[in-house]
């Protein structure tokens, strides 16, 4: 027991795990945080948590390419359980594939997607190490994801031939029936990167246990570090404490942040006048509402009835449909508000609620609801995108989709170019813009707020959930959210033309 006044005695974790490591690569003070304080840490928002989901169905499929594999059964929690499992199969021959084997070795611990048996010439068996991503391509995250599980791995005696990554091929053209898990997934090995890269976790190791060892966390600077490779979880507990107008909120490019710091800013305000700023991060710094002289005839030159178009997608990392590509857009759903001369707002929307190909109907429902004439107002160039892929899918709808992309009107560089308002705080993001315009209307008061959740949804509602209740509660959310999309560029058009008006 320490004397008394002596500082607590700070008991190192008796392991690590792939994560943390990974965390500590992140940042010296995320892993000590992950550590001794987990509890600190922001839960993932509904689009991380889709992302997540993902992942973990696309590890589940992929294991399928792998027939007559084990999976240890033994739970993350279960350690002890789960590394005998794995000892039991490793030392049995007629076991192929194992999945997600557990060892341990140098204080950590690691759960490898899949472990391949190998024939190796007469010397008997070897093993292939595979890392499962939902990704298309390898990252830098991969390769260092691969450098400590190979690590471990090999520190327990288990010889490998290869380590490579498993992620989805987007070039592969589903025909229908059952999926190719051949052509759906591509294997690559990246051992000779991997094995460079495995040379440095022994002293990165030793630099983490011994901070995690620290009675306090080290002393970092929140930074862009924070949202490289991937946002930090405890960005909220390591930022609150900062001012409003801190200068790491200065919107594009971070470089210029980096330098401003160097030279002791802390805040916007504090900026000097003559530093190099981008347009948009001179209006933050300026922090006044702004319009150009060219905003009320930009405003004035849309046609009646003015359609107010938002559609939503949802992409798929195991195509489902013929003709279709992993991770393809497919529309799904599209709300339009149409807007007369006389003032008066209609509503029209549509919803594919059902596991079939949604393009047709889409398609068909909006080609009727825009009718012939007047503007289509969007925001962003997705939907116009979305329109020239789908009249090449359809050449039979070619010419209707021609007519309609000669009326589409960009809410968004309109804004951009002629409008700030100091609420948007360097962002044009519908979110960001309608609460500042609008004060009255925003996205709180709803169930679904975003894209990256209202896609999750709409693949639960479809593909998982089997309760109808639950189904129809999630279709509501996702037409009261799409219809939000386009109430939004309503009241932002008339909001913006009050403006306008005044300003004349």
């Amino acid at each position: 027991m320490p004397e008394l006044g002596q500082p607590p005695i700070r008991i190192a974790p008796s392991r690590l795990s792939k994560s943390k490591f990974l965390a500590g690569l992140q940042c010296h003070k995320r892993v000590y945080l992950e550590v001794h304080h987990p509890e600190w840490a922001s839960p993932p928002d509904t689009s991380t948590q889709a992302i997540l989901d993902m992942g973990t169905e696309i590890g589940i499929l992929a294991r399928q390419r792998f027939r007559g594999g084990a999976l240890v059964k033994a739970g993350f929690r279960q350690r002890e359980a789960a590394i005998a499992e794995t000892a039991v199969l490793i030392q049995d021959p007629f076991v192929p594939a194992i999945f997600e084997g557990a060892f341990e070795y140098d204080g950590v611990l690691v759960r490898v997607d899949i472990l391949e048996r190998v024939r190796n010439g007469e010397s008997g068996w070897s093993w292939r190490l595979i890392e499962v991503k939902s990704s298309t391509r390898v990252k830098e995250v991969h390769l260092d994801d691969l450098a400590i599980q190979s690590h471990v791995v090999q520190g327990t005696g288990l010889r490998l031939d290869a380590t490579c990554l498993m992620h989805i091929d987007t070039g592969y053209l589903y025909q229908g029936g059952e999926v190719d898990l051949q052509m759906l997934f591509s294997i690559e090995d990246v051992s000779e990167v991997v094995t460079a890269r495995r040379g440095l976790v022994p002293e990165r190791l030793a630099v983490m246990k011994a901070i995690s060892l620290n009675s306090e966390p080290p002393e970092i600077e929140p930074g862009q570090h924070c949202r490289t490779p991937y946002e930090c979880p405890f960005w909220s507990h390591c930022t609150k404490e900062k001012p409003q107008r801190w200068i790491f909120h200065l919107p594009g490019k971070k470089e210029i942040v980096g330098q401003l710091v160097q030279q002791g800013i802390i805040t916007i305000d504090e900026i000097p006048a003559e530093t190099r700023l981008s347009d948009v991060q001179r209006k933050v710094k300026d922090n006044v509402e702004w319009s150009s002289s060219d905003l009320r005839k930009i405003l004035r030159s849309v046609s009646y009835p003015i359609h107010h178009l938002d559609a939503e997608t949802v992409m798929l990392a195991r195509p489902r449909f013929p003709s279709t590509r992993p991770y393809q857009a497919l529309p799904v759903q599209w709300s339009n508000h149409i807007e007369l001369e006389s003032g008066e707002v209609m509503h029209q929307e549509f919803l594919h609620g059902e596991a079939s190909d949604p393009r047709r109907c889409w398609v068909e429902a909006l080609i009727e609801s825009l009718g012939e004439t007047g503007s289509i107002v969007v925001y962003s160039g997705y939907e116009e995108t979305l329109i020239r892929q789908l009249a090449e899918t359809f050449p039979e709808f070619k010419s209707a989709f021609k007519a309609i992309l000669k009326r589409l009107w960009d809410l968004l560089p309109v804004i951009k170019n002629h409008y700030y308002h100091p609420a948007f705080n360097g962002s044009y993001s519908i979110k960001s813009v309608l609460p500042a315009m609008v004060p009255s209307l925003g996205y709180d008061d709803l169930v679904i707020q975003e894209g990256g959740q209202a896609a999750a949804e709409y693949y639960r509602m479809v593909f998982i959930e089997t309760d109808w209740v639950e189904r129809a509660s999630i279709r509501e959310s996702l037409l009261r959210y799409c219809e939000r999309d386009t109430l939004a560029m309503v009241k932002l058009r008339r909001a913006l033309k009050e403006r306008a008006e005044r300003s004349v």
